[in-house]
Order: C-alpha cells, then sequence, then structure tokens
C-alpha cells in the first residue's frame, strides 16, 4: 500500500465516528477531510512529521476504547495535598474518581449540553488545523469548568489524563471548555500519565475563558511513557484586566505537540507564558506559540527554555501578533536552548507581527553548549563531574521554575527536574 493509500485510510479511521452528530461537527469533519493530515510540506508541521508517525504506530485493527478500571492511585498522583482533581480515563470522564469543588460547576462535556452553546468551538479555530478539526468533529469527552464570577478557588484541580494500553493500543480524543467568571481566581494543573505498552493517541483541545478581572494559573506537566503520541491545543480567550500564567512542562514522552494560544481581547490584560523542555532518547517535542494582541495597554511575556541530548529533537514556534488597534502593548518573547550531543537537534523560529506603532516588542533565540568554564569552576571546588553538570543545567531550568507561584507545587516539579537532570543528563 502507497503512502497516499495509507494516508487516506488513516484519516477515514480517525474521521470515522463523526457521522450523524451537530453542525459544529460535521463542519469540522468536512475541514479534517479537506485539509487532510499534514505532511512535510505543510508550513506548520515542517519539523514534526506526525502523520508518518501515526502511520507506523496505528494499528487501525487493534483499537482499545476502556473497560473502566483505574489503574491504582499511587502510580499517578501527584503528591501535593489538598487538591481538587478530575479523572479522565482514555479521554472518557471518570465520576467515582474525580474530587470536585462544591462552589463551581464541573461536570462531563457529555452531560453539558445545555452550557456549551455558544461556546464550544467559538474560541478555537480549527479551520487551519487538521488535528483540531479532528478533535472538534469526534471528541469523546472531557471536562466542563464553570467558576462563578468572584469565586476564588481554595485548592489546586488537577485535571489527570489516565491512559491505559495493557490490552491494546489506546486513541483518545478529550474536549474541555474552561470559563473563569469576572474576578475569580483559579490554578489548574494537566497531568498524563500512560500505563501499558501498547502505543497511545491523543488528542486534547481546551477553550480557557478568562471574563474581566479573572485569574488562572495554568501548569501542563508532561511526564509519561515512550509510547504516548501526544497532541495538545490550549486556547486561552482574555477579556479587560484579566491575568493568565502559563508554564508547559515536557520532560518525558515519544512525540508530543503542543498548541498554546493567547487572545488578548480586552485591555489592561497580563500573559506570561512559561516553558521548559528537557529531551533525550529519541523523544520529540514541539511548541507552538501564539500571542494574539488585539486591545491597548496590555503586556505579555514569553520564556520557554530546553536541555536536549542523545538523538532527541525540539521545535519550537512562536508568534506575536499586535493587532492595528493594540497600541501600547509590551511584548517579550524568548526561546534558549542547551544541546548536549551532536545528534540532538533543534529548530526554532520567534517571529512578530506588528501592525500597531506605539508598541514595545522585541524576541529572540539562542542555542549553544553546555558552559565549560562553569564546569571547570565547581570541579575546582572539588564537586564531581556529574554533579557539576547537572548543578548548571539546574541553574539553567531554574528561571523557569522559580516563576512557579504555588509552594507545593513548585517543589513537586522541582523535584522531577533535579531527578531527570542528574539521572538522565
Amino acid at each position: 500500500m502507497n503512502a497516499a493509500s495509507t494516508n487516506t485510510e488513516l484519516l477515514e479511521v480517525l474521521a470515522g465516528q463523526a457521522s450523524n452528530q451537530s453542525n459544529l461537527r460535521q463542519e469540522a469533519l468536512r475541514v479534517f477531510r479537506q485539509l487532510g493530515l499534514p505532511n512535510n510540506k505543510t508550513e506548520e508541521y515542517k519539523y514534526t512529521p506526525i502523520t508518518r508517525v501515526l502511520q507506523k504506530e496505528l494499528q487501525l485493527s487493534n483499537l482499545f476504547v476502556t473497560d473502566g478500571s483505574t489503574p491504582a492511585e499511587e502510580k499517578w498522583i501527584i503528591p501535593v495535598q489538598d487538591t481538587y482533581r478530575v479523572v479522565l480515563l482514555n479521554g472518557y470522564f471518570v465520576t467515582d474518581k474525580s474530587f470536585l469543588p462544591s462552589n463551581v460547576t464541573v461536570k462531563p462535556m457529555l452531560q453539558a449540553a445545555e452550557k456549551l452553546h455558544g461556546h464550544i468551538g467559538r474560541y478555537a479555530d480549527f479551520k487551519t488545523d487538521a488535528f483540531a478539526a479532528w478533535n472538534t468533529a469526534v471528541w469523546s469527552d472531557g471536562l466542563y469548568l464553570e467558576i462563578p464570577e468572584g469565586i476564588k478557588l481554595d485548592k489546586p484541580l488537577i485535571i489527570y489524563y489516565l491512559h491505559d494500553s495493557t490490552k491494546g493500543q489506546v486513541k483518545s480524543v478529550s474536549r474541555n471548555m474552561l470559563i473563569a467568571g469576572a474576578g475569580s481566581e483559579a490554578t489548574i494543573i494537566e497531568k498524563w500519565q500512560s500505563f501499558g505498552n501498547n502505543p497511545v493517541i491523543s488528542n486534547t483541545l481546551s477553550e480557557i475563558v478568562l471574563h474581566e478581572n479573572a485569574q488562572v494559573n495554568h501548569l501542563v506537566i508532561q511526564h509519561d511513557g515512550l509510547t504516548h503520541i501526544q497532541y495538545l491545543f490550549n486556547q486561552f480567550w482574555q477579556h479587560t484586566k484579566s491575568c493568565l500564567n502559563s508554564h508547559v512542562f515536557t520532560l518525558e514522552g515519544a512525540f508530543i505537540r503542543n498548541n498554546t494560544r493567547v487572545c488578548l481581547d480586552g485591555e489592561h490584560c497580563e500573559s506570561h507564558l512559561y516553558g521548559l523542555y528537557l529531551l533525550h532518547n529519541s523523544t520529540l517535542a514541539d511548541n507552538h506559540t501564539v500571542v494574539d494582541h488585539r486591545k491597548p495597554n496590555s503586556n505579555s511575556n514569553e520564556l520557554y527554555k530546553g536541555i536536549l541530548e542523545d538523538q532527541a529533537k525540539g521545535v519550537f514556534n512562536g508568534k506575536i501578533f499586535v493587532r492595528p488597534d493594540a497600541q501600547k502593548t509590551n511584548a517579550f518573547q524568548s526561546n534558549r536552548n542547551i544541546l548536549l550531543s551532536d545528534k540532538a537537534t533543534i529548530n526554532t523560529k520567534p517571529q512578530l507581527e506588528i501592525w500597531a506603532d506605539d508598541v514595545k516588542c522585541s524576541h529572540g533565540c539562542t542555542t549553544g553548549q553546555l558552559d565549560e568554564e562553569a564546569i571547570f569552576y565547581l570541579r575546582s571546588r572539588g564537586i564531581n563531574h556529574e554533579t557539576a553538570r547537572a548543578m548548571v543545567l539546574y541553574a539553567f531550568a531554574s528561571e523557569v521554575l522559580e516563576t512557579i507561584t504555588d509552594t507545593s507545587l513548585r517543589t513537586y516539579i522541582d523535584n522531577l527536574v533535579s531527578e531527570r537532570l542528574h539521572k538522565n543528563f
């Protein structure tokens, strides 16, 4: 079978669940089939051969949904006290494992139909990205979260995405809608964990709306096995005087594509985007970010850092748009990388598109090797080479770690990063 026919068969299998659904799903299905799966000529996926990986890994006749049993909690729980939690197993909401706040609306997406009208598909554009269109057409379940006006969640809410592939390959497509009412505050963490040796293919799309004066701290923790092929799309939409703190930590996985998009659709908004990716073996992680300034007097700051070893491959593509009405915008973007082997690669492309004249904007990227002078300095103080190396790398990563305001979460992620740096680098 040639590549073209394999690609067509794969596309139709992925799209096959979308029959007899809503108008939005049918439109997304039409777009998905029209766009087709991306190849190396698709600009946004030039360095990310996700279609080729799916053709290689996905056995179309061997897909497992779920038998409803959840792996033992000690295998996936984040050891942080006093948290709310939502559990999704192979893309489906697990009610009896979820611990939910009483003063907000939390329910499975499949049970939130009356809440979704006018919201789902309104913020995340599926017409230019095949995987976003695929998600919009065939999502199976997910999380609906609505925080009322003025409510401040007293504990972080952790969304656990569990995938159990012990009985076969898993393909999960989940959709989330998160709405932070005016003056509300919340910390939301997303964590992935896979079990089993069969490949996992997941497609997760979240539309996250911050109304006036809302503040959302959003953390993504990708610390999964080397069988997980992941597509993640987080679309943030900010209204006047809202504040977003976004963190993406990529520590493990087979093939990861992160789309993080922020629309500042109000005055005096603040957006802070941070990312840290520690890649080894043959892991590929692709971070695509878009910060879209549409109204005046708003600020955005973006810092992504990467450490790559072995045959790992990283991609960073960051875009900042400043629209004609977005005068007095401050927007900054930086991507910095360290390559620890001759076979590790990074493709980085920071971009600015500015249509306003009264702005302060800058972007930049750096790629280099380990600072041998710093290593020599530490070794001259009696520290062995492995420890000195890990210390220098940790100092590089700490600029991102220090931006986490929750002490217990920062300690947890700090320990994960330290363990990786000492064990793998």
